[in-house]
């Protein structure tokens, strides 16, 4: 299943894309596609519908982030050895971990404000993994029962906040905007190998990120066993697992992120987000 959420930022409608590409919607089925909607149960319960039957969504309304609620948006650092190369950094040795602020969440096509000062500003297209069932010290062949999809995250980043400013990288990634989720959450069964996908990120139309999942040094399974003996993780938090190279940070002109630019990232078989820089209103 594609599952959406549409509307105004912060009255969005949960809603179904099926296969013919028309939006569908959910509102008569779930309240939100968030925390207990992600469990096991209720998605089977979604996916044995019947989608002609739900009424059709008229016109191209606003998409919105694919999960809503999100309880934590967790994210991992230098999970690419080619990136953690282009960053100047050693592979780790464990999972790199840090939080991105819920309030950075913003939707597919939604504009990405650039702060006041943000002249450092970057990319990074990953995977993310929404959690569909509570993980608690989980073992790692258990790990991918609990988890209920994936999706396209952006992590974006103030590469000054984050690398030249005391402390932990935090603040560098929780400027409001600076995590285009969606457009649409892919329910886990849907998606045959998570560590076989092309991730890709364009500026402008030009090709600035091209990768692979395969090649992630710690894969979704060994992140949710990991991660859950860390915190426990609950249905409709987000992992976002790291970016492969072609960031500016690691290239030679650093063509960090303007106002006018368009940014495009996008994870084989989880959709596209087409995203406008702009900076704040003064």
């Amino acid at each position: 299943m594609r599952l959406v959420r549409y509307g105004e930022a912060g009255a969005e409608t949960p809603g179904m894309i099926d296969d013919a590409g028309t939006l569908r919607d959910l509102s008569g089925e779930v309240a939100d596609i968030a925390g207990e909607a992600l469990l096991p149960e209720p998605l089977a319960r979604l996916a044995a519908l019947d989608p002609v039957s739900l009424p059709a969504v008229e016109g191209a309304p606003r998409l919105g982030p694919c999960v809503g609620r999100v309880g934590k948006l967790i994210g991992i650092g230098l999970n690419y050895a080619d990136h953690a190369a282009e960053a100047g950094q050693p592979v780790p040795p464990e999972p790199v971990i840090f939080l991105k602020a819920t309030s950075a969440i913003c939707g597919p096509t939604d504009d990405v404000i650039l702060p006041p000062g943000a002249d450092r500003t970057d990319w990074e297209v990953e995977l993310g993994v929404v959690i569909g069932r509570e993980a608690r010290h989980v073992a790692e062949a258990e790990a991918m029962a609990h988890v209920a999809g994936y999706c396209v995250v952006n992590d974006v980043s103030d590469r000054g906040w984050q690398m030249e400013r005391a402390g932990q990288w935090t603040k560098g990634k929780s400027a409001d905007t600076f995590a285009p989720m969606g457009p649409w959450l892919v329910t886990a069964d849907a998606v045959r190998d998570p560590q076989a996908l092309r991730l890709m990120l364009d500026i402008d139309g030009q090709r600035m990120q091209n990768g692979s999942t395969e090649t992630m040094v710690y894969g979704v399974a060994h992140l949710v066993h990991y991660l859950s003996h860390v915190m426990s993780l609950q249905p409709g938090d987000v992992i976002s697992t790291g970016t492969p190279p072609g960031v500016a940070l690691g290239r030679a002109d650093t063509p960090w992120l303007r106002p006018g630019q368009v940014m495009e990232a996008e994870v084989e078989a989880l959709g596209r987000q087409r995203n406008r820089i702009v900076a704040a209103p003064r």
